[in-house]
């Protein structure tokens, strides 16, 4: 078992971004916030597999990704899933005095909410944390061509939805 400060260093160097991929896939404030506290226990008992892990950041946001996916199948199984999801979405991007850049977010966050939950992990996971699709693959537990291509299909959809936007306001 890890000790106190072990969890502490781990806690500060990867909780911002364990959240807000959490954050990003459940699209609700609570539920990233206690997936992130089971993240955390999960990793505090298997501190020998985490500290030995030759990409810790990946291990953990695997095991975040994974309690995500526990999450929504739990939910599907009871049929609140859908309705969760369109009730409690959440921005993703801070507010903004510039009005121009105020709509464009939000419409980013709406293109974002609209994509399969399977291709916004691999935006999240390529956009926000910087990982190869060799990495996505590792992390999601799917072959690199299906992370390439989830990629490039939410990418299509997202251009797809918001050129229009981006052209009305240049």
């Amino acid at each position: 078992m890890a000790g106190r400060q072990d969890i502490e260093r781990w806690y500060d160097e990867h909780a911002g971004a364990l959240f807000a991929l959490l954050l990003n896939l459940t699209r609700d404030e609570s539920d990233a916030r206690d997936l992130l506290q089971a993240v955390f226990v999960r990793l505090a008992s298997q501190s020998e597999r985490f500290a030995a892990a030759a990409d810790p950041r990946a291990y953990a946001l695997r095991l975040a990704h994974n309690a995500a996916v526990d999450l929504f199948r739990r939910r599907s199984r009871r049929h609140e899933r859908e309705e969760t999801w369109e009730a409690e979405c959440r921005p993703l991007f801070a507010p903004t005095d510039d009005p121009d850049e105020a709509v464009f977010r939000q419409a980013l966050n709406g293109a974002l909410a609209e994509l399969p939950p399977d291709q916004r992990a691999v935006v999240h996971l390529k956009l926000w944390e910087g990982r190869t699709f060799d990495d996505i693959a590792g992390l999601l537990g799917i072959p690199l061509n299906t992370a390439a291509s989830r990629y490039r299909y939410a990418i299509d959809k997202l251009r797809a939805r918001l050129r229009p936007l981006y052209e009305e306001l240049q």
